[in-house]
């Protein structure tokens, strides 16, 4: 069974899940599961865990990730991007009025903080129903704004209506209901016509292998060539042993006083560790807590 992370280049026309059933059957191996979906025409960087690296996926939601994505100004759609139905267009003197200052202005209002109404069509639950199951029954229903934050915004090809961007963001944030907003303070409106996924934290789209490319790793024999340990994501955690006595305490995840860890330096309040026994072997995630003198599991690998 393989064990950890893969960089999977996500192509168009395939859903997330299409992609780990299709992993399923190239790597004959059952556990696996991505760390947040891509829409099925958008393309780029989804991280796959396998086996005890699946225990990562609700972590690694939390990464920034960075988009380059399309806005085609003038039109509104009921899925805020192009594969939608149209609901309404700007009439062209409407968009010839606009200047690229003004469009300038209207991305960078939404740099930093900002409250983001969720689209119809998403998996979102809503009483136990997906909002696109909701949406595609031909309703809709209140959805309450979710502060998300865009780290970085930076306008790549400006050739109205359509402007080439790119975006880095906190979890939660919907590029197409991003490019809606934006097409709404313009006044014209706005749709998303493509987005490619170029980082999910630390994996990054120049790495990230295609469908295809798997296959011909696991005819060759080297699929674990490709696969990156779960530990591996967590390199700004220091890294800590236990001794040889708190070896069976650390094998069943439960805490470890201070005096059974061998550090190289005093630990902070709530610092994360990466735990490692001895031997080298990497067993979770703890975090250090000064009040008891003693290291917390947050998320045991083994």
């Amino acid at each position: 069974m393989y064990n950890g992370i893969m960089n999977v280049y996500k192509e168009a026309g395939y859903t997330s899940h299409d992609v780990v059933a299709k992993l399923r059957g190239i790597c004959k191996q059952k556990k696996i599961g991505h760390t947040g979906t891509l829409d099925p025409d958008a393309v780029g960087v989804l991280p796959v865990c396998f086996g005890s690296g699946t225990k990562l996926c609700d972590m690694l939601t939390d990464w920034d990730k960075e988009y380059i994505a399309v806005l085609r100004l003038g039109v509104v759609t009921d899925t805020q991007d192009l594969t939608g139905q149209v609901l309404w267009e700007a009439a062209p003197e409407v968009l010839e009025a606009l200047t690229k200052e003004q469009i300038r202005s209207g991305f960078m209002h939404f740099l930093g903080d900002y409250d983001q109404v969720p689209p119809m069509y998403s998996a979102l639950k809503v009483d136990g129903k997906k909002l696109y199951e909701l949406a595609r029954a031909g309703k809709e229903v209140e959805r309450k704004p979710r502060l998300v934050k865009i780290k970085e915004l930076e306008i790549l090809k400006m050739e109205p209506p359509s402007v080439c961007f790119r975006v880095v963001c906190s979890k939660g944030t919907y590029i197409r209901t991003l490019c809606h907003d934006i097409g709404d303070r313009l006044g014209c409106g706005g749709a998303m016509e493509a987005l490619t996924r170029t980082r999910v934290g630390i994996f990054g789209v120049g790495d990230a292998l295609l469908l295809s490319e798997i296959e011909r790793l696991r005819d060759e024999g080297e699929i674990s060539s490709v696969i990156i340990p779960p530990d591996a994501v967590f390199g700004e955690y220091r890294a800590v042993e236990v001794s040889a006595e708190g070896k069976r305490l650390l094998e069943n995840g439960n805490k470890l006083p201070v005096e059974m860890l061998i550090e190289g330096g005093n630990l902070c309040e709530e610092e994360r560790l990466r735990m490692y026994d001895r031997a080298g072997r990497f067993y979770g995630i703890y975090q250090y807590h000064a009040k008891g003198k003693e290291a917390r599991p947050v998320k045991m690998f083994l």
